[in-house]
């Protein structure tokens, strides 16, 4: 490891006794300095869960033999861990249908720079995105639904994230259920958001259902995608109070602020890998 680039280590493991001091120990031992550190013990799932950030020094180990050594700690603790350089930038691949107001909302974090990542791929069943998405250079790729055999368009699907290397999938309000096996390929790496009515006013324009029932909260959940349509581990949700003198419409433009600000915090804590898997729940360190 050279010129100090900076990494972030993940672990999960069964909750006991030392496992802050070994790793900590372990980075002190190998020139290694901790800018950011954060973990949280479940008493429920007796799990434990741990981000790290740090920097390597002169003599830290190069990437191979920092993983050898510390898959010896690894092993004794049972640990699911990962180490991944901040200095490479997470590819993300963005599925859309016609509301382009989370696309559009990503698109200018990504274009700012508030979001830290490559966008290889922008994909969509419908055309109307294709000229602000191709305005900032991205390729689009319209991959039209034929309802006698969606699997042919979801395998082409299939390819152009592969193709795209993406590390992350986000549903920006892509209005198409993912098969099974599709959701379970993209396991752990594939976000989606949704207005949080459901399960109440499933179907079309929950909105103006909401508005009929007098609804007073309004919000939206991001979550990762499980072949349990809607109902994958949640890593952040945001609610609005409303009152009786909003619109429908005015329900509508609410919700979907609400939506673009909740996506674009899940896709930011996954890509800096804060998000750690705890069962059908998550851990977030924020």
């Amino acid at each position: 490891m050279s010129d100090k680039p900076t990494f972030v280590l993940t672990i999960t493991c069964p909750d006991t006794v030392g496992i802050v001091a070994a790793v900590s120990g372990f980075l002190t031992q190998h020139d290694c300095f901790i800018t950011e550190a954060a973990q949280f013990g479940d008493p429920l799932s007796r799990r434990f869960f741990m981000r790290i950030v740090f920097s390597s020094g002169a003599l830290t180990p190069t990437r191979p033999e920092f993983d050898k050594l510390f898959s010896l700690i690894a092993a004794r603790f049972q640990m699911i861990w990962n180490l991944n350089d901040l200095s490479r930038k997470p590819r993300v691949v963005i599925l859309v249908s016609k509301f382009g107001h989370c696309l559009v909302d990503l698109l200018h974090r990504y274009h700012t720079g508030q979001l830290g990542i490559e966008i290889p791929a922008v994909i969509s069943n419908h055309q109307d995105m294709r000229s602000i998405v191709e305005w900032h250079g991205i390729p689009y790729h319209y991959l039209a639904v034929d309802k006698h055999d969606k699997a042919a368009q979801e395998a082409r699907l299939s390819e152009v994230v592969d193709r795209a290397g993406a590390d992350l999938v986000v549903l920006a309000r892509y209005m198409q259920i993912l098969s099974t096996d599709l959701s379970a390929k993209l396991s752990g790496r594939a976000i989606n958001i949704h207005h949080s009515f459901l399960p109440s006013f499933k179907g079309a324009k929950p909105y103006h259902q909401a508005h009929s029932r007098g609804v007073k909260i309004i919000g939206a959940t991001a979550h990762y995608v499980t072949a349990d349509l809607d109902e994958g581990p949640i890593i952040e949700q945001s609610v609005e109070r409303v009152d009786h003198t909003h619109t429908p419409e005015d329900l509508v433009a609410i919700g979907r602020d609400i939506e673009n600000l909740v996506l674009a915090r899940a896709v930011r804590w996954h890509v800096e890998h804060r998000v750690l898997l705890n069962g059908s729940k998550t851990v977030v360190f924020k």
